[in-house]
């Protein structure tokens, strides 16, 4: 069983690897169309300059963003490996900054009902439970058939 879970530990850390480095190559697309627009619209070659300073500043934070994923994927897999729990949250996060974290307390830090480790509570797609209009959020205002929603969170 214990292999089991550490196979299962390292396919969520390659998935989360997978995901940071396509978010960092992203990132990095993106700085760089950003610089070739304001080059073209450029008047003065220090604009240039600028541009292209701008557009490695960017390229940099993105690599450092992906490292600090890497680095925080390990953690996790090592915690979850050894039943801890790693910066106030167990789990992945492929933005690397370790503020996305999901639970079922309230504003006392407590639990606000009956909570099993590792369960987490689903809704159906779709489901409206929030203002009582009886329309969803994503629901077609000429009167259509509703959308595909969050369930209101």
């Amino acid at each position: 069983m214990q292999s089991g879970k550490n196979a299962v530990e390292s396919a969520k850390e390659s998935a989360a690897n997978v995901a940071a480095s396509a978010k960092s190559g992203m990132d990095k697309t993106k700085a760089t169309v950003q610089e070739k627009v304001e080059r073209m619209t450029a008047h003065h070659p220090l604009e240039k300059e600028i541009a292209t300073e701008r557009k490695e500043q960017k390229i940099a934070e993105a690599e450092l963003n992906k490292q600090q994923a890497r680095e925080q994927n390990a953690a996790a897999k090592e915690a979850a490996r050894m039943g801890t729990n790693v910066g106030g949250h167990t789990g992945y996060s492929a933005v690397g900054t370790g503020t996305t974290a999901y639970s079922a307390t309230g504003a006392t830090g407590q639990p606000t009902g009956h909570v099993t480790e590792g369960i987490a509570k689903t809704h159906p797609i779709g489901t409206h439970t929030g203002t009582g209009t009886g329309r969803t959020t994503t629901q077609d205002p000429s009167g259509g058939a509703p959308g595909y929603g969050t369930g209101g969170y």
